[in-house]
């Protein structure tokens, strides 16, 4: 989809199912999110395990069990308006739709989770470069060795987007997105991927790779797919959360959630 869609425009594209793939750079402005959907027997573990890990997992919105609504994101549904989803059972994805109203239930919950594209409009806005939109692809994304803290089943490493910097942008960039925890805030790490746990810059685990310059530091953040590692451990019987790349794009301007 090009050009500078409205959330609304934006997500109309997605529920009749004429965008299908990743949304950064779409809607500028607008607060973007990771979803996770489990059944409400588990919901208030996932929820303790965003609160004890705010950094991959800050909670923008939580519905009731049962409803694909969540007003205060805007005039959407969970259950067609996210452009790719995840189907997990026992923790294993299974299979990736564009729409989950046949797979929908009475007793799910959706929990929406801040999402680093949210920042990226204020780390341009700042004059720099996001690589991953310069280069008009999917930010990598890899496992990293840093350990989230457990909550009841739900236990993982880090997943971490990575964007690359000159050392003077990578510190503009730090000072940017301090301002914006609730879409991840700062990086978790800046420098050698190997101290993270991350062999290889050019082979992510999700997502794609982008160039980056000799001259250049790579700057990590704390990442929403996160959650889907926590799946894997977990073993819920049911689950669904976004494809990565493919969030859910809600009516909040990025700037309500800016920390001045």
């Amino acid at each position: 989809m090009s050009g500078n869609p409205s959330p609304a425009a934006l997500r109309a594209a997605v529920r009749s199912q004429a965008h299908t793939g990743n949304t950064s750079g779409l809607a500028p402005g607008y607060v973007q999110c990771n979803i996770v959907i489990l059944p409400c027997d588990w919901a208030y573990d996932f929820l303790r395990f965003c609160q004890l890990n705010p950094r991959p997992c800050p909670l923008i919105g939580m519905s009731e069990p049962g409803d694909p609504h969540l007003p205060a994101l805007g005039d959407l549904d969970i259950r067609t308006d996210v452009p790719a989803y995840r189907v997990f059972e026992d923790g294993r994805p299974v299979d990736e739709v564009h729409s989950v109203e046949a797979l929908w239930r009475d007793d799910l919950v959706t929990f929406a989770l801040g999402c680093s594209f949210s920042f990226e409009e204020a780390l341009l806005a700042g004059g720099l470069e996001v690589r991953n939109m310069s280069q008009k692809c999917n930010v990598p994304m890899y496992r990293s060795s840093v350990t989230c803290a457990a909550a009841g089943p739900f236990r993982s490493q880090m997943v971490v987007s990575m964007r690359p910097f000159s050392a003077a942008d990578a510190i503009r960039a730090i000072q940017i997105c301090t301002r914006f925890p609730s879409v991840h805030g700062a990086p978790i790490h800046l420098g050698d991927p190997q101290l993270i746990g991350i062999a290889d810059l050019q082979t992510p685990d999700y997502g794609d790779a982008v160039s980056v310059h000799p001259t250049e530091i790579p700057l990590f953040w704390a990442c929403g797919v996160t959650p889907q590692l926590a799946l894997e451990t977990a073993q819920p019987p049911f689950a669904i959360t976004h494809s990565p790349g493919c969030m859910l794009v809600t009516d909040v301007r990025n700037s309500a959630l800016a920390v001045l």
